[in-house]
């Protein structure tokens, strides 16, 4: 139903992971308003009326609220030369949360807690690289290089390649997994040799969280996180680690200087001092 935005999405370096919700998106939208009206007949305002009830009626988060309203401009705007004005229904940007950062002592319990070798490797190298779980998905063996000790990440969130340092004890772990698992393509693979999938990888981290006995609210996007803050803590520079994240703005990194515990425990005992 949508190939040829599909298509249009792939030339134009959209990353998988980007294609895939942008589509399912679109299919899920289009059973939401029912097949007599395919969405690129409809008025625009049929579409803001249907996208308004799915958003209640399906109590949508706001980032899949944004997402859908991207995928329905860009669609229409791509295969059908067609503007659609959402603005006057946009999601109001929720209050900015803290996110609950993993401890390394945490980390250690969490890999500890996978006994599959490639489950282990996948949540390692996650936390390792600090990367999105869709980069970590989409890695394959021909973007890492041992000789080098870089990993090549490419079009990532906002159509970015970057390049990482691979850490010598990372680089080490891999080979081994390597030699017994042998990857065909892609670094972690399901039985069959083809992309694993991100249902399943969320699945393994939430299992391996509930072993170690950690009741924090924490995803896999936290081994991110925590990556950024743990490197915060160890005193590396705030633009080296938006480099290493592939942030385009500094204001999305800074927000680890409010989570790192560096400073905090450097602050003098001001109760000490007036008691």
């Amino acid at each position: 139903m949508f190939d040829d935005f599909t298509t249009l999405l792939k030339i134009k370096r959209y990353s998988p992971n980007t294609i895939k919700t942008y589509t399912g998106l679109l299919i899920a939208f289009q059973n939401f308003i029912g097949d007599l009206i395919p969405i690129h007949q409809a008025e625009s305002s049929f579409l803001r009326k249907k996208f308004v009830e799915k958003n209640l009626s399906q109590n949508l988060a706001y980032t899949t609220q944004k997402q859908l309203a991207s995928a329905l401009r860009l669609y229409l705007s791509l295969v059908h030369n067609r503007e659609l004005d959402l603005t006057t229904v946009a999601p109001r940007r929720p209050q900015k949360v803290l996110p609950d950062i993993l401890s390394i002592e945490e980390v250690k319990d969490i890999l500890a807690a996978i006994t599959n070798e490639k489950h282990r490797t996948a949540i390692l190298t996650i936390y390792a690289l600090g990367l999105r779980s869709g980069e970590l998905l989409n890695l394959k063996i021909e973007h890492i290089d041992g000789k080098r000790d870089q990993v090549k990440i490419l079009c990532s969130k906002g159509k970015k390649d970057r390049i990482l340092p691979l850490p010598h004890d990372l680089k080490i772990f891999l080979r081994t997994y390597y030699k017994k698992f042998l990857p065909k393509t892609y670094l972690i693979e399901n039985a069959q040799q083809e992309q694993y999938s991100a249902s399943s990888l969320r699945a393994v981290f939430k299992k391996a969280t509930q072993r170690a006995g950690i009741y924090k609210n924490v995803t896999l996007h936290s081994l991110r996180h925590s990556h950024a803050t743990h490197l915060l803590d160890e005193g590396v520079n705030i633009k080296t680690i938006q480099q290493l994240l592939g942030h385009n703005d500094i204001k999305t990194t800074l927000i680890y200087t409010h989570i790192t515990t560096n400073q905090l425990v450097k602050l003098p005992n001001l109760v000490g001092l007036v008691s």
